[in-house]
């Protein structure tokens, strides 16, 4: 498979829920030092990867997906929980997930209805997917409270759901890609980029806290003048992206994105025969639209692959991967000359 679809297996079997992405960032971390890329954490834990002096562009990925935490422990043992992000929980029924405790203890189980067997229960095909009825089966012998309480599981304790990344035909289907697969495309090309960095005003920030509104709010480079963030692209009715390529946006639920930048980033991509929809976003915000809110005076714009059925059973293209690959490749060099 193509570096860049390995790259995201790896980092997609990381539990990175919002809250808990120091694993995955430590993993980033790791494998842009060993190409000899600099980094260093925001005092928020967003981390930082740049050679330059001072960066004038910035391009950011989130590495936070969806997830649940512990709400309380059942008279049963089993698990109440609270959405992380906006988890379809429909989609997640049945999955199997991880009980991450704050002393490091992991333990198994499944995101199931209550009282989910159509044998004893006949409203089971008709009930509303929602927390109150819905729960964690533990997969430890628990009868009562108490049980679980020794295994040392608290409320506030994270709860990550297996990605079940699969690639297939040039399709890659997981949980999660949103927005993983940007992430891939950003460590891509910065092992790319590894030698050049250091002439290069160009910084790559890793957001923590995306999928609840305020990752990119904070952190960027005192010399930062533009923003190029990098999200999933969105497929389905009203809208024109594909998987197999990259989506630009003009606009999302928050406004407008920088007039100059975006009509940049259009006329690259047609001049380059890169592969590429210009698309508005109904429901949709990004670090970008944190930053703007945040009061940051630099120019943002936004792009990203095109993924398929968005906070579900998520899937993209390895050419809709290589596409914002290259029009970011080719918008640095465009800006910087190289």
């Amino acid at each position: 498979m193509e570096r860049v679809v390995e790259i995201l297996r790896e980092i997609l079997e990381i539990p990175s829920p919002t809250g808990y992405t120091r694993e995955v960032l430590a993993h980033i971390e790791k494998k842009l030092s060993e190409a000899g890329v600099k980094t260093h954490y925001t005092n928020k834990g967003a981390l930082l990867a740049y050679n330059h002096s001072e960066p004038e562009l910035v391009i950011a990925g989130h590495v936070d997906t969806l997830g649940a935490m512990v709400k309380g422990i059942l008279p049963d043992g089993h698990l109440s929980f609270t959405r992380v992000g906006g988890l379809l929980l429909p989609t997640f029924e049945g999955e199997y997930c991880t009980i991450i405790t704050r002393s490091g203890k992991r333990f198994r189980g499944t995101l199931l209805l209550k009282n989910p067997s159509v044998h004893v229960n006949r409203e089971a095909g008709k009930k509303e997917r929602k927390e109150e009825n819905m729960y964690i089966r533990l997969d430890e012998l628990v009868e009562k409270k108490e049980d679980t309480e020794k295994l040392g599981i608290r409320p506030g304790d994270f709860i990550a759901f297996d990605p079940k990344f699969e690639y297939t035909n040039g399709f890659v289907k997981a949980h999660f890609l949103d927005d993983k697969a940007s992430v891939a495309v950003m460590i891509d090309l910065l092992l790319d980029l590894a030698g050049e960095l250091e002439k290069l005003p160009v910084a790559f920030f890793f957001s923590p806290y995306e999928e609840v509104g305020h990752g990119g709010s904070a952190g960027y480079p005192p010399s930062t003048k533009e923003l190029l963030v990098v999200d999933m692209g969105v497929v389905g009715d009203g809208v024109y992206g594909k998987e197999t390529a990259v989506s630009i946006a003009a606009k999302d639920s928050t406004g407008p994105y920088d007039y100059e930048m975006t009509s940049k980033l259009i006329e690259l991509a047609e001049k380059k025969n890169i592969p590429h929809v210009v698309d508005v976003f109904p429901y949709y915000g990004s670090d970008g639209s944190a930053a703007l809110r945040a009061g940051w005076d630099f120019r943002v714009a936004l792009i990203g692959p095109g993924v398929h059925a968005s906070h579900g059973m998520e899937r993209t293209h390895v050419k809709g991967l290589l596409a914002t690959k290259e029009l970011i490749r080719t918008y640095i060099e465009e800006k910087f000359g190289v």
